[in-house]
C-alpha cells in the first residue's frame, strides 16, 4: 500500500477516514483530503495500537486499519473462551461469531474470526478494485459459506473475482460494473449480497422471501466488478503520471465532447466492454463508427474483434461453464429493464421483467436499435435461449454519486430476490 501523509488527497485517504471512523477515532468527513483532523485521527489511533506515533500510515498502520475495511479480525482465543467472551470483548455479535467459525472446537490458542460491529459493504464511498477487494475478502470472512473464485484479470492484471452462494438447481448469474463509470452497481450488488448471507444464517427473511427458500431454489453467482481499471480511472485512484491514466487521457483527448474522466465508460484500453460480446457485433461496429466512435476512447468503441479484452473472455468464460438459468447485468441510469434481443427471449421472459417493474418501479423497455448489439445480455440470449435482463438502475447522470446507493438499493432489492426465486422460471 502506497504510504500517505498530511497533504495527500484522493480515494485511499478517503479510505484510510472511513477505517478511522470505524475504529472510533474522528478524521471528520471522508472527504479525501489527507488535513490536520486526519493527521491527528492517525495519531490517536497510532498511539492506541502501540504504533510509531507519527501520524503517517505506513506499512504497519495501514495493517492496522486493514481490518475495519474489511470488517473483521482475528483472535486466539484464551483459556474458557466462548463467542459470548470473545464477541463482549469485541463489542460484536456473538452470532455473528459462530456463523464465521464453524466447525471450531473453542480451544485455547486456536485463531478465530472475528466480525465487528458494522456491515462490511462501504455505503459512502466510491468504489474501484481496492476497496471492492476489500469488501469481497470481509464477506468471505465473515460468511464462510461464500465461495470466491478467480475468473480472470483485467488489463492491468487486477484480479477479476465471483462470488458464489446457495445451493439450488436454478442458476443465476448476476454482474456489475462492464461500463466504468456505473461503479455504483457494485456496492448494490455487494450489498444485497451481504443482507443475503446475513439473512440466510440469521434464519430471516431478504425482500420479504426467506432467504433459506432462496439458497435451496437457486445459485448465485456474483461478479460484482467487471471493469476495475476504468472505476479506477473514474474515481481518480489512478491520477497523473500514472502510464495507464496518461494513455486514457490521450485516448479521451480524440473525443473532447466526453468529459473526462467522468465519462468514462470503456476499459482501461478504451473498449467498451459491453460491446464486445458475439451478438451482432459487426452491425454494433457499424453502428458506431457512423456515431463517430472509430477508435479507442471513452466509450462505444467496439474494439477491433469480439472478445478482444481479458475482461470480456473472462465472462465469457465463466458464462459457457456455470450455463445460467437467467443472468441479470446491472447498469445506470434510466430505471428501465431491457428483456428481449431480437425476439431470442424464452416464454416467460417478458412475464418475469414486468414482475421486476413492480416490486422496484422502473419501467419495461425495448432496447433501442442503435444499443441493441454486442452487449452481455444480447449476447446471453443468443447463446442460450434463457431470460436475460439489463437493469438500467437509479435515475441521473452517471457517474451516479455514492449518496444514491441507499434508493438504489431499495429499488433493486426485491428484482434480485425475485430472480433468485422460481418466478417465472423457463
Amino acid at each position: 500500500m502506497r504510504t500517505l501523509r498530511y497533504g495527500e488527497e484522493g480515494p485511499m485517504v478517503r479510505y484510510v477516514q472511513t477505517a478511522l471512523t470505524r475504529a472510533g477515532e474522528d478524521p471528520g468527513t471522508a472527504d479525501g483530503i489527507f488535513g490536520k483532523r486526519t493527521e491527528r485521527a492517525v495519531r490517536a489511533f497510532q498511539s492506541n495500537g502501540h504504533l510509531l506515533t507519527d501520524g503517517v500510515v505506513g506499512r504497519f498502520t495501514w495493517a492496522a486499519l486493514y481490518p475495519y475495511l474489511v470488517g473483521s479480525t482475528f483472535a486466539m482465543l484464551k483459556e474458557g473462551d466462548s463467542p459470548k467472551s470473545v464477541a463482549s470483548r469485541y463489542r460484536t455479535d456473538a452470532d455473528a461469531i459462530e456463523t464465521a467459525n464453524p466447525g471450531i472446537a473453542w480451544r485455547t490458542g486456536e485463531t478465530v474470526v472475528v466480525p465487528l460491529p458494522f456491515e462490511v459493504t462501504v455505503k459512502d464511498l466510491p468504489y474501484g478494485s481496492f476497496l471492492t477487494a476489500c469488501v469481497i475478502e470481509g464477506l468471505v470472512l465473515r460468511y464462510p459459506f461464500i465461495a470466491r473464485f478467480p475468473i480472470g484479470g483485467s488489463v492491468t492484471g487486477t484480479r477479476l473475482e465471483a462470488l458464489r452462494i446457495g445451493a439450488g438447481p436454478m442458476r443465476v448469474g448476476v454482474n456489475a460494473a462492464h461500463h466504468a463509470n456505473e461503479w455504483i452497481t457494485t456496492p448494490v450488488t455487494l450489498l444485497f449480497l451481504e443482507r443475503y448471507a446475513k439473512a440466510f444464517a440469521s434464519g430471516t427473511e431478504i425482500g420479504g422471501i426467506p432467504a433459506r427458500r432462496l439458497y435451496e431454489t437457486s445459485t448465485l453467482t456474483l461478479v460484482p466488478m467487471v471493469n476495475p481499471d476504468g472505476a479506477d480511472l473514474v474515481i481518480g485512484a489512478l491520477s497523473e503520471g500514472d502510464s495507464y491514466y496518461e494513455s486514457a487521457k490521450a485516448l479521451a483527448g480524440f473525443y473532447p465532447s466526453i468529459p473526462f474522466p467522468s465519462g468514462w465508460k470503456a476499459n482501461i484500453s478504451g473498449i467498451d466492454l459491453n460491446l464486445q460480446y458475439p451478438a451482432g457485433w459487426e452491425t454494433a461496429r457499424a453502428i458506431k463508427m457512423q456515431q463517430g466512435f472509430t477508435r479507442p476512447g471513452p466509450r462505444d468503441w467496439v474494439g477491433t474483434r469480439p472478445l478482444e479484452t481479458p475482461e470480456n473472455r473472462a465472462m465469457y468464460e465463466l458464462t459457457e461453464n456455470d450455463a445460467y438459468d437467467r443472468t441479470l447485468a446491472y447498469h445506470t441510469q434510466g430505471g428501465v429493464i431491457y428483456w428481449d434481443y431480437r425476439g431470442m427471449a424464452p416464454a416467460g421472459s417478458l412475464a418475469l421483467a414486468r414482475t421486476f417493474a413492480d416490486v422496484s418501479g422502473y419501467a419495461v423497455a425495448d432496447v433501442p436499435y442503435e444499443s441493441s448489439f454486442a452487449g452481455y445480455k444480447d449476447w446471453f440470449l443468443s447463446a442460450f435461449r434463457k431470460s436475460g435482463f439489463t437493469i438500467e438502475a437509479g435515475r441521473g447522470e452517471n457517474p451516479l454519486p455514492i449518496g444514491d446507493l441507499n434508493a438504489l438499493y431499495a429499488e433493486n432489492e426485491r428484482i434480485l430476490t425475485t430472480a433468485l426465486s422460481d418466478v417465472g422460471n423457463t
